[in-house]
């Protein structure tokens, strides 16, 4: 079985000459090893954040030889993001992230192993992929509380480097619960009641979320997102201010001025498991993430082409 994965690595999968991210057993593989650690991955289970962190180096070194710890210290224990590069010879970068670490005593399936494990496919799919920039897959620790809105937050602390090593950073994606979609009518609810005439009440879809005036980076490949059409995918934007708006790593970017996007199913306005014991494996639908991975993989690519 492991030759199978190691196959996965370097060849993937195509159909009519394309790489297909439907590989639902990798998916399922990489997912299991998130979150089958001693503990859960908390901020308080450094072992278990560590054993996270070198699982996805190793694995981004199928993909890359650009692999390497950014290490940073916060009460007094070092954390770790891990960054993955692509291109690394291109000036002009852009930031795919998400975050590793739960909150609490759970599996943390869908927030956010789900989300790194889109990381991970993307590696996949972008090794040897000419583009016209760098693209850096950074998975973060501490992004859940007490280290949310903090300067300690591994987001925070990786868009602080690239703004004081005044990296040209063309934008940031981040994947924020990937893996969570529910086909009942009634499913999805919204911050806005109104909204709910816009996009229905049912929770099958993918969003980019962006902020008002969220800058050029954004618009664009919030766009190619919708236009990819392998999963029903919509355009959320509205003031900083609303609630959910910056619920994740993107938020750090915007406070450092990078055009931004958070990819989401919407979190707890959909998934009743957030932050809770029975956010599984079991409740993902691997098929429709693997499409939302694979939307990703093939904005970034025609976002890649026509700017």
């Amino acid at each position: 079985m492991r030759n199978f994965f190691l196959y996965c690595f370097f060849l993937g999968f195509t159909v009519n000459g394309q790489y297909q991210l439907s590989d639902t057993i990798l998916i399922e593989h990489h997912l299991k090893e998130i979150i089958n650690t001693p503990k859960p991955r908390s901020y308080q289970n450094i072992e278990s954040l560590n054993q996270v962190a070198n699982y996805l180096h190793s694995s981004f070194l199928f993909a890359t030889d650009s692999v390497r710890f950014q290490e940073y210290t916060a009460i007094g224990n070092t954390y770790k993001n891990v960054i993955a590069s692509f291109c690394p010879e291109k000036k002009q970068r852009i930031i795919i992230g998400a975050h590793y670490d739960v909150c609490g005593n759970q599996d943390g399936a869908d927030d956010n192993a789900s989300g790194v494990v889109g990381l991970l496919e993307l590696a996949r799919l972008l090794k040897g992929v000419e583009l016209n920039y760098r693209v850096d897959l950074v998975a973060y620790s501490l992004e859940e509380p007490p280290f949310f809105r903090s300067e300690q937050m591994g987001s925070y602390i990786h868009a602080k480097s690239l703004h004081d090593e005044k990296i040209d950073v063309v934008g940031m994606i981040c994947l924020e619960m990937i893996g969570y979609f529910n086909d009942e009518p009634g499913s999805q609810r919204f911050p806005l009641r109104s909204l709910k005439l816009i996009y229905g009440d049912r929770g099958d879809f993918i969003t980019t979320v962006k902020k008002m005036y969220a800058g050029r980076f954004a618009r664009k490949f919030a766009k190619a997102m919708k236009n990819t059409e392998l999963i029903s995918s919509r355009i959320f934007k509205g003031p900083k201010r609303l609630a959910g708006l910056d619920f994740s790593d993107h938020q750090n970017y915007w406070h450092f001025h990078y055009s931004s996007v958070m990819i989401t199913n919407t979190s707890f306005y959909r998934n009743a498991n957030y932050h809770q014991k029975t956010d599984t494996l079991q409740t993902l639908d691997l098929k429709k993430m693997a499409a939302v991975i694979e939307t990703v993989y093939r904005a970034l690519i025609a976002y890649s082409k026509e700017n």
